[in-house]
């Protein structure tokens, strides 16, 4: 059963923004989750791109610190139906990451520090469409909001942004991850209300 802050209020989207059917506005950062909030220490913490053959590649703290970082203002976009319009991150694009790293695999299966674990397609990793964050609005990325680092995949409904990323396996099929397993829809695109199994 998810875990859900209490007290942010839905409002009417301000000027200049579209809603996705079925949501609506917050101006709040709602906390939501499927269990306990993991606390990874920096120095702890480490990130691995694991392919279809077996091959890792490892970035530990110090290393993805060292990476050329972007920063991305994005829309969000949540199953539970709120949006959040024009947020601040700062994050290491996974183009950046992925680019090394030799590959005929079509999808991805995120894992976090937790045992939390979302699908995607691969393509939606890439071309500037999904980052690994650290910061958000200028400051380190809270444990509650999934720090030290969670991925970000903007286009797609938040559970597949996974907080407390530790690594990504490279699958040449599909395998459904910890929401999808239990009825979610294996995409989750918010523009198509795909937020369950045969939306």
């Amino acid at each position: 059963m998810p875990i859900i802050s209490r007290g942010f209020h839905g409002r009417r989207p301000t000027s200049g923004h579209n809603l996705p059917p079925g949501q609506y506005e917050t101006f709040d950062f709602p906390v939501m989750s499927a269990g306990p909030t993991p606390r990874i220490a920096h120095e702890d913490w480490e990130f691995t791109v694991t392919t279809e053959d077996g091959t890792r590649h490892r970035w530990g703290w110090t290393e993805l610190m060292g990476l050329p970082a972007e920063t991305p203002t994005v829309d969000l976009h949540c199953v539970t139906k709120w949006s959040k319009f024009g947020t601040r991150w700062r994050g290491v694009s996974l183009d950046t990451l992925l680019a090394d790293v030799e590959t005929a695999a079509e999808y991805a299966l995120v894992h976090s520090y937790g045992g939390y674990t979302t699908n995607l397609p691969l393509e939606d990793l890439l071309d500037g469409q999904a980052w690994i964050a650290h910061e958000y609005d200028g400051d380190e990325l809270a444990p509650e909001h999934g720090g030290p680092a969670r991925l970000l995949v903007p286009h797609l409904y938040l559970w597949k942004s996974a907080k407390w990323v530790r690594g990504i396996q490279l699958l040449p099929e599909d395998e459904p991850g910890f929401w999808e397993s239990v009825g979610y829809h294996d995409y989750g695109d918010p523009w198509r209300e795909q937020r369950y199994q045969g939306d």
